[in-house]
C-alpha cells in the first residue's frame, strides 16, 4: 500500500525531502536551547556574570531566530508537498478510472468513487504532511530531548523510560478499536452521497410526488449512522489526550521531586539548579512531543482506512485493454456474433447471452426486439468491447473485437443510448465530443440528418446556446436528437441507437430514420426500439427472447412477426 502511494510523489520528491531536513535542524537548534539556559543560570545568573548573560543571551537569540526560520521552511516544503502529492494522487486515480472496463466500473459506485477523489484523498494529504514533518520532529524531539536528559543526569531522567511501555500499550488498544470504526464511516459516506446524489438528480420526481420527507428521513437516517460511528471512534481516539497528559505530567512531578530533593541532598554536587531547569525544559518538550505524536496516531488510524480505499482503485486494473500489436483500421461495419455467451459475472452458470450467431452485412439495417430484462443492450455493448463475450467469437469488420486497438474500435463505433448524456456548454460543444475537428457545416448536416436543426435555429443563441449540467434546458427529445447528431459526428462504421428515439413522435422518428437511409447508407445501423414502426423497413429484426437466447427474422418474417404482436395488443416492450 505504502509502495503504490509513494508513486504519486514524483515530482514533489524534493520539498518533502526538504521539509523532514528543516525540521531535523529545527529539532537540534530547539534541543540546545535548554542546554544553554542551563548553563545560564548556573554560569550566569548564580555567578552574577553580566558578560556570561549577555554573551549567552545573544547566542540564544540567534539559536531562536535560526529555529524559526528552518520551521517556517519545512512548514513551506511540507505543504508544497502534500499538495502535490494530493494533486497526483487525484490524477492518478481519475485516469485510471478513465481505463476502466465496464465491468470495473460496475465494482464501485459512483458515490464511492467520489468520496475517494475527495474526503480519502483530502485524509491522506494531512496524513502525509504530518508524515513528512511532525512524524519526523516528533520522534527527533523525543530521542534528542531524552539523550539530553540522561546526559545531563541520567538517574532522574530514567523517569521517561519506565513510562514508555505505559503509553505504548494504552495507544495500541485505541488504534485497534478506533481503526475498523473508520473504516465503516468512510463506507457510509459513500452511501450518503450516494443519497444526495440520487434525490439531487430526482428532485422534480421528488417534488411531483410529494415525498421530501420520505428523502429527509434517508439522509438523517444515514447521517446518523455516520454520527454515531463517528462518535464513538472519536471517543476512542480522545483517550489519546488524557493519556499523554497523564503520563507526561507524572513525569514532571517526579523529576521536580527526585531533582529537588538531589539537589538538596548533595548540596548541588550531583544536580544544579541550571540542571534541573533544563531537565524540566526537556520534559514541557517530551510533552508537546507526546501531544504531536497523539496527533499522529488519530490522524494515521483516520487516513490508514482511507489509503486502503484509494489503493482499492489505484490497484483496479482494467480487464480490457488492446493488444501488443493492434488493428488500427476498421475496414467496414460488418459484425458476426459467433456462439456468442455472455456472464457478467464471467461464470457459465449465470449467462445473460446464450450462443448467439447473428450474421450483418455491412450497411444493414437491424432493429432488436424483445421484452424487459432479455439483454439488448448487453447484445450491443459487446460489439464496441465494452464487456468482453465470455465465450465464442464477436467480429466487426471480419476481424476479431480483441485485434483492434480500443480507441480505434470505438471511434467506429457511436452508440446513443436512451437515457444519453449532455455535458455544460454551448450546444456546439457538446456536438464536437463527436469530433473535436468538425467544421460549423458538419455539425449543421448532423443536426439535419437527426432533425434537431430547426429546434436549435429557434433557440435564442442558435448552436452557441448553453446546455445546462445534464441538458436540463432542453427536453427529452431534443436532448436525444442532439445525441444522435453528435454520434453522427464520429461518421461510425456502426451506429447504434439504444432507444434513443423513445422521446421523439413517430414522424420525428421516420424522418430520421428516411434520412440514416439517404444520407449514410454505408453505415450499419442498429435500432432497439419498443416501436415496430421503427423496424418494419429493417433489413433484419433480431428478437430476444428469454433466457438469453434470440431469433433473427428478415423479410415476410418481419411482417407477420410485427402483424401477430399487434394482433396480441400493440407494442413490443424494450
Amino acid at each position: 500500500m505504502i509502495k503504490q502511494l509513494s508513486k504519486s510523489i514524483r515530482q514533489y520528491k524534493l520539498p518533502s525531502l526538504l521539509a523532514p531536513l528543516f525540521v531535523s535542524m529545527e529539532v537540534v537548534l530547539e534541543v540546545m536551547i535548554p542546554f544553554l539556559m542551563g548553563k545560564l543560570v548556573d554560569n550566569g545568573i548564580y555567578q552574577n556574570d553580566s558578560d556570561y548573560v549577555l554573551k549567552m543571551g545573544g547566542l540564544l537569540a540567534v539559536l531562536c531566530l535560526a529555529s524559526l526560520f528552518c520551521g517556517v521552511a519545512s512548514g513551506t516544503a511540507a505543504a508544497k508537498a502534500s499538495s502535490g502529492f494530493a494533486k497526483n494522487l487525484r490524477h492518478d486515480m481519475y485516469y485510471n478510472v478513465q481505463n476502466f472496463s465496464f465491468a470495473n466500473i460496475d465494482r464501485f459506485s459512483t458515490s464511492g468513487l467520489v468520496t475517494r477523489l475527495t474526503t480519502d484523498v483530502t485524509n491522506l494529504q494531512n496524513a502525509y504532511q504530518m508524515i513528512i514533518r511532525i512524524a519526523v520532529r516528533a520522534p527527533a524531539m523525543l530521542i534528542f530531548s531524552l539523550a539530553m536528559a540522561l546526559t545531563i543526569n541520567a538517574k532522574i531522567s530514567l523517569v521517561f523510560v519506565c513510562v514508555i511501555p505505559f503509553l505504548a500499550l494504552g495507544l495500541g488498544l485505541i488504534i485497534s478499536k478506533a481503526h475498523p470504526i473508520f473504516r465503516r464511516v468512510f463506507k457510509t459516506y459513500d452511501k450518503l452521497n450516494s443519497v444526495v446524489n440520487e434525490n439531487l438528480h430526482g428532485i422534480r420526481v421528488v417534488k411531483a410526488f410529494v415525498r421530501e420527507d420520505k428523502e429527509n428521513e434517508k439522509f438523517k437516517s444515514v447521517s446518523n449512522t455516520i454520527y454515531s460511528d463517528t462518535k464513538r471512534a472519536e471517543g476512542l481516539l480522545a483517550f489519546n489526550a488524557p493519556l499523554m497528559q497523564f503520563s507526561s505530567y507524572l513525569c514532571m512531578l517526579l523529576i521536580a521531586w527526585f531533582g529537588a530533593k538531589l539537589i538538596v541532598s548533595s548540596g548541588s554536587a550531583e544536580m544544579t539548579t541550571g540542571d534541573l531547569f533544563s531537565v524540566i525544559s526537556y520534559t514541557m518538550q517530551i510533552l508537546m512531543t507526546l501531544m504531536m505524536l497523539s496527533m499522529i496516531f488519530v490522524m494515521l488510524t483516520m487516513s490508514k482506512a482511507s489509503a486502503e480505499r484509494v489503493c482499492e482503485v489505484l490497484n483496479e486494473k482494467p480487464e480490457i485493454h488492446s493488444p501488443e500489436k493492434p488493428v488500427t483500421e476498421v475496414k467496414n461495419g460488418s459484425i458476426e456474433f459467433s456462439g456468442v455467451d455472455f456472464s457478467y459475472s464471467g461464470r457459465q452458470d449465470n449467462l445473460c447471452l446464450k450462443n448467439v450467431n447473428i450474421s450483418i452485412a455491412s450497411g444493414e439495417t437491424v432493429g432488436i426486439i424483445g421484452a424487459t430484462g432479455s439483454s439488448k443492450t448487453t447484445l450491443v455493448q459487446l460489439i464496441p468491447r465494452l464487456y468482453d463475450v465470455t465465450a465464442g467469437e464477436l467480429k466487426v469488420g471480419g476481424i476479431n473485437v480483441r485485434d483492434y486497438d480500443l480507441d480505434v474500435l470505438r471511434n467506429g463505433v457511436a452508440m446513443v443510448l436512451q437515457n444519453n448524456v449532455l455535458f455544460s456548454g454551448t450546444i456546439k460543444e457538446n456536438l464536437r465530443w463527436g469530433n473535436a475537428e468538425a467544421t460549423d457545416e458538419e455539425i449543421r448536416h448532423a443536426c439535419s440528418l437527426a432533425q434537431a436543426d430547426a429546434f436549435i435555429e429557434e433557440m435564442p443563441e442558435g448552436y452557441d446556446t448553453h446546455i445546462e449540467q445534464g441538458g436540463t434546458n432542453v427536453s427529452g427529445g431534443q436532448k436525444q436528437r442532439l445525441c444522435i447528431a453528435r454520434a453522427l459526428l464520429k461518421k461510425p462504421k456502426i451506429l447504434i441507437l439504444d432507444d434513443s428515439t423513445s422521446a421523439v413522435d413517430t414522424k420525428t422518428d421516420a424522418l430520421i430514420r428516411r434520412a440514416f437511409k439517404q444520407y449514410i447508407p454505408e453505415t450499419t445501423k442498429i435500432i432497439i426500439t419498443q416501436r415496430f414502426s421503427s423496424v418494419e423497413d429493417a433489413d433484419k429484426v433480431i428478437v430476444m427472447e428469454e433466457g438469453g437466447t434470440c431469433r433473427v427474422l428478415t423479410g415476410d418474417a418481419i411482417k407477420r412477426e410485427i402483424e401477430e404482436a399487434q394482433a396480441q395488443g400493440g407494442s413490443q416492450n424494450g
